[in-house]
């Protein structure tokens, strides 16, 4: 598959082929959602905390006689029936992580790039930079392009103008290659690689 690959300004600098073994497959979404769900999970942070019976401070008297009341029988004022006491079965901190294997990971990744290739949603760039950190400015930019929802990949170092004018941008996100992940992939409709950030995932793949 061949691809122009554009300038900031808009103008084409070359052209670029995608490789077929990496761009080029039939998305899987079975394998897309189990690296998304896989990627939710680890994020989720697990601090929510519900206490129990057990750790609750209530007095432990017997709340009234066993027999002869017309009610139902208790004994502890801690249990979930009444108000203040521990919840049952409620929240414990842990983690939601799960594993997901390394090549299951890889093809995972593989399958959402083919996916935006597919749908025509790859764009190649020639050089992620700015001259000046100017929000508006790039954003301009982008505007002219059609980057409304964009996630640009660059190299192993982000330029620090660009990064800088990038980061207030709404729905555009910029990351360096060795971040790519398929979530952040599927959740923009327009995924920009740089010739040095497509050098690194053919290298990485091979």
């Amino acid at each position: 598959m061949e691809v122009k690959i554009l300038a900031l300004d808009g103008k084409e600098s070359g052209k670029a082929t995608l490789s077929k073994d990496i761009f080029g497959l039939e998305p899987r979404v079975d394998l897309i959602q189990r690296a998304v769900n896989w990627q939710l999970a680890k994020r989720q942070r697990g601090t929510h905390k519900a206490q129990g019976r057990a750790e609750v401070w209530r007095t432990g008297k017997k709340m009234y006689k066993q027999k002869g009341t017309g009610g139902a029988r208790h004994g502890s004022a801690r249990v979930p029936q009444f108000r203040g006491g521990g919840r049952a079965f409620g929240p414990l901190v842990r983690s939601h992580a799960h594993e997901l294997p390394k090549k299951v990971r890889a093809l995972a990744l593989k399958h959402a790039l083919s996916s935006k290739a597919k749908d025509g949603g790859i764009v190649l760039l020639d050089k992620a930079s700015a001259k000046d950190a100017k929000t508006k400015a790039l954003a301009a930019q982008f505007g002219k392009l059609g980057w409304e929802s964009a996630l640009i990949i660059d190299g192993a170092e982000i330029e620090t103008n660009f990064r800088s004018a990038a980061r207030n941008i709404k729905n555009v996100d910029v990351l360096p290659v060795q971040g790519i992940n398929v979530y952040d992939i599927m959740r923009r409709k327009t995924l920009v690689l740089t010739k040095a950030a497509l050098d690194a995932i053919e290298a990485r793949f091979k």
